[in-house]
């Protein structure tokens, strides 16, 4: 027979911390506390299966609950010597909420339960102080009512702050017994006249009212909403917390704090919290008085007056710093605690793994292993690989205040404040002016490039979390907020406009692109600082981690800071992007318009040496490591301008009519570029373009070579491949080239052929595929894009709505789907090692940065992932998680 409820309490218990899933974090901590023999005060766990089935049952409790929460209430009334609804003795209790997983604030709670027009009295005898009693139960009328009874808080507040009107007084504490009397005769005519009923009287009415309503909550939309955003499944459900009050109201040798066992914000060993003398819990979270400090440390750190607790209760600090160390030993790990001091006695309320900066959580995990209390596997675990985002940009300085206007999707992590420009020519002219600027566009397109690295971030209107502006963004390690949709973007009029609030061009805004914020104004920043934490726990990871990890880079600056976070070579160099520097645009271009083939090949011949050079420079700072190069991708059109006066631009640069540039422009149209003429099929269309570049890479070979580098193998990669004819062809192109730059130049030659798998029939005849390739990458923003059936630059607008539906998880192009996308990898792999079982394989779409999809890539037999070089510590981390297992499951 199921068992519902679990006692604690009096050194000893029913549960345990492994028990979590059943009992939540705080009921299994608190099973814990109490068999380790801390100072827990007694109480019971109704467990998160009751939640369950709750809600399975039409809001309904398991036939035995009742009887099973009587028991336990009896052996909590045996412990402190109290009976519960007993007039002149009365036993109080609190009721919360406890997930599995912290959900801090979300869900509801309720304290001084079991207080009536009877046991009030009671317990203003038994406390010797009928102001505490009274203003106790006039705590619980308001929150019981505002939780149970759904009455709201502002109307109690409104009452106290007449009745203070009235005496002449300002603060709570200037109240007398007899004030707090009357508030409660005011309190509860409030109840009668908002809910028709009286306050409940009877104590286990109050108490099965509670427990409902903390069961109630886990479905409340504060509750809901917290779940999606941290990614925790609704049928998890909430346990109930139920344990004898103490009170930390009752005096001066009473006290209520929260403390961390180590420095939330640094991870520095010191014990650090905040405490009030005669209050209750909700009083130090609430900010309605100033906390104290734990001890004389913090308190000269904050250049505080008020006495720290090490002063004031001594011989109680000393208690609660061997609880400090206790807890720690035993969790091995940093520690989130609450505690109440009453009449001089200390009661541990809560402990939990605490919550902790990305900066705090390695020092935290690397001093821990010089402490012998962890090992270096088990500091790897303990990071969350997308925290490292906090070490690697700038981030918005907490205490600044901010106002913001809209918020968009996070798609580039960072902060950046700067002056509004629409264009990218605007953007680079006066960033080289030595202005600051936000670059503000409704979409990128690659013509934007010069404009977005001059500018300190990008926002978009439309696009998602895998459109240009994000992929480029994430590359070059810059904050972007893309779809913000409540955005009116006006180049023309240099305006951006949100619901009423104008910002013009020259104006400042701030981006967060960790949150997806937009602000007006100016926010500081605070500046990342990469520790030799950070370089050691790196170390720790590599030793672990089997997956490859390569960094999606095509400049010097991207290559050499992929070198610097540890990339182990380049997965992804998109050649196009190498297309729009100055003088190249213009061949490019030039070949564009070309009508002939001998035309077309002329103007190539001006972009090789500029290739070249670009290959040599790659190559030379990847040192031997392999680099997949990418030959050109983007349908043509996209290297044309877009706009009249850009045209005649490129008509006077390239002597021709802007006629025949907008007649150029017009026939290489498309209704869905995507699926165009792009990838291999241009390859085909005109072969000289792929063999341009084929001979820039090689001659780069051959002369990295010549200098005495390091020998070079490029793997070079024909995008779009969805049939091997189409490979068998352009392989021709590479391997006759490669033969006539190996014969001029003397030098041999070791390179690799492959293809991108990005189109689903690809990945289904990936046997036959790999009878050529030699490699296969796979480009998942195109074969999630090809597999779903969906455009990730106009999806944007509805994938929210799906995830709320249910439909989706998590967005598709951010986290890979490892069912329908994830499957067709994997049939890929096993059809295309079956041909050829050195195949390498690896991940080059912007989810090589995603710590789920690496997991995922790790468990399915990759060699590597590649990834924006400001990601590559977190694909480092997160593969070396996926080779032990996973992460490891904290608060």
């Amino acid at each position: 027979m199921a068992k519902w409820v679990y006692s604690f309490g009096d050194g000893k218990a029913e549960g345990r911390a492994e028990m979590r899933n059943l009992l939540g974090g705080k009921g299994a901590n608190l099973a814990e506390m109490s068999s380790l023999g801390l100072p827990v005060p007694p109480g019971f766990t109704i467990t998160t299966e009751v939640c369950t089935w709750y809600y399975a049952n039409g809001n309904a409790y398991p036939a035995e609950l009742k009887h099973e929460v009587e028991q336990a209430l009896g052996q909590v009334e045996q412990v402190v010597g109290a009976k519960f609804g007993d007039p002149n003795n009365p036993l109080l209790v609190s009721v919360r909420s406890g997930a599995r997983a912290s959900m801090p604030g979300m869900m509801d709670t309720v304290l001084n339960l079991g207080l009536n027009d009877r046991t009030v009295l009671g317990l203003g005898k038994s406390a010797g102080d009928e102001r505490f009693a009274w203003d106790s139960y006039r705590r619980f009328i308001q929150m019981y009512s505002n939780v149970v009874l759904d009455v709201g808080h502002h109307y109690f507040e409104e009452a106290l702050e007449l009745k203070k009107e009235d005496l002449g007084v300002q603060l709570d504490t200037d109240l007398k017994a007899d004030d707090w009397r009357s508030v409660v005769t005011e309190y509860k005519k409030i109840v009668e006249k908002r809910t028709g009923k009286p306050f409940p009287q009877e104590p286990r009415e109050q108490l099965w009212g509670a427990i409902g309503a903390v069961f109630g909550s886990w479905m409340n939309q504060r509750a809901i909403t917290y779940r999606r955003l941290h990614s925790i499944p609704e049928s998890w459900g909430t346990a109930v917390n139920v344990q004898a009050m103490v009170f930390g109201n009752m005096g001066d040798d009473c006290a209520t704090g929260v403390a961390f066992t180590r420095d939330p914000s640094t991870g520095e060993n010191l014990f650090y919290g905040e405490y009030l003398v005669n209050a209750q819990g909700e009083d130090v979270v609430a900010g309605i008085r100033t906390p104290q400090l734990l001890t004389v440390q913090g308190k000269l750190a904050q250049k505080s007056d008020a006495p720290a607790m090490e002063e004031v209760m001594p011989a109680v600090f000393k208690q609660l710093a061997g609880v400090r160390n206790t807890l720690e030993k035993h969790y091995r790990d940093m520690q989130d605690i609450e505690f109440t001091v009453q009449r001089g006695k200390l009661y541990m309320l809560q402990t939990r793994n605490g919550k902790r900066t990305a900066k705090a959580a390695l020092r935290i995990a690397v001093d821990m292993v010089r402490e012998g209390l962890i090992d270096h596997t088990e500091a790897v675990a303990r990071i969350i690989p997308s925290s490292l985002d906090q070490l690697l940009h700038p981030t918005l300085d907490p205490k600044a205040p901010r106002k913001v206007i809209s918020k968009g999707l996070p798609a580039s992590p960072g902060a950046a404040s700067g002056k509004v420009v629409f264009t990218a020519d605007e953007a680079e002219l006066q960033a080289r002016g030595g202005e600051k600027v936000i670059l503000v566009r409704r979409e990128t397109s690659p013509e934007d490039i010069h404009g977005m690295h001059a500018a300190e971030g990008i926002l978009t209107s439309t696009g998602g979390m895998t459109s240009h502006a994000a992929v480029v963004a994430r590359g070059m390690g810059k904050p972007c907020v893309a779809g913000a949709g409540d955005v009116r973007i006006d180049a023309k009029a240099g305006t951006l406009s949100v619901r009423g609030t104008v910002v013009k061009a020259g104006e400042f805004i701030t981006l967060d692109g960790g949150t997806g914020e937009i602000m007006l104004g100016v926010v500081p920043t605070v500046q990342p600082e990469l520790s030799g934490d950070f370089a050691e726990l790196m170390v720790w990871a590599d030793k672990v981690r089997k997956l490859g990890v390569r960094a999606n880079a095509e400049t010097p600056t991207d290559a050499a800071t992929a070198r610097k976070f540890g990339a182990e070579g380049i997965g992804l160099c998109r050649t196009e992007h190498m297309f729009f520097d100055g003088d190249r645009i213009v061949a490019v271009r030039e070949m564009i318009l070309a009508d002939d083939e001998k035309t077309r090949r002329a103007a190539l011949a001006k972009i090789q040496p500029m290739q070249r050079k670009d290959f040599v420079e790659l190559f030379e700072i990847m040192a031997g490591l392999p680099v997949t190069i990418r030959l050109l991708d983007p349908p043509l059109h996209e290297f044309l301008p877009k706009t009249r006066a850009d045209m005649e631009q490129v008509a006077k640069d390239l002597n021709v009519s802007a006629e025949e540039v907008e007649a150029r422009a017009n026939k290489l149209h498309e209704f869905n570029p995507m699926l165009g003429h792009r990838g291999v099929r241009l390859g085909i269309s005109y072969p000289e373009i792929y063999e341009m570049q084929a001979r820039a890479i090689f001659e780069a070979v051959a002369e990295v070579q010549k200098k005495g580098g390091k020998t070079v193998i490029p793997e070079i990669m024909i995008p779009l491949v969805a049939t091997r004819k189409e490979l068998d062809l352009m392989k021709a192109v590479v391997d006759q080239v490669a033969a006539e730059v190996s014969q001029l130049s003397g030098e041999k030659l070791d390179y690799l052929v492959g293809t991108m798998i990005e189109l689903p029939r690809a990945a289904l005849r990936a046997g036959e595929i790999a009878e050529t390739a030699d490699f296969f990458s796979f480009g998942t923003n195109d074969l999630t894009q090809t597999t779903f059936g969906l455009s990730r630059d106009d999806s944007a607008s509805f994938l929210e709505k799906y995830q709320q539906r249910g439909i989706f998880e998590h967005d598709p192009f951010a986290s890979l789907d490892t069912e329908g996308v994830g499957e067709l990898i994997e049939i890929a792999r096993e059809r295309g090692r079956k041909v050829r079982n050195n195949l390498k394989l690896g991940i080059c779409g912007e989810h090589g940065g995603d710590p789920a999809s690496v997991f995922f890539c790790h468990k399915a037999g990759l060699d590597y992932v590649s990834c924006s070089p400001f990601r590559v510590p977190i694909a480092r981390l997160a593969a070396a998680q996926a080779a032990l297992g996973g992460p490891l499951k904290t608060e």
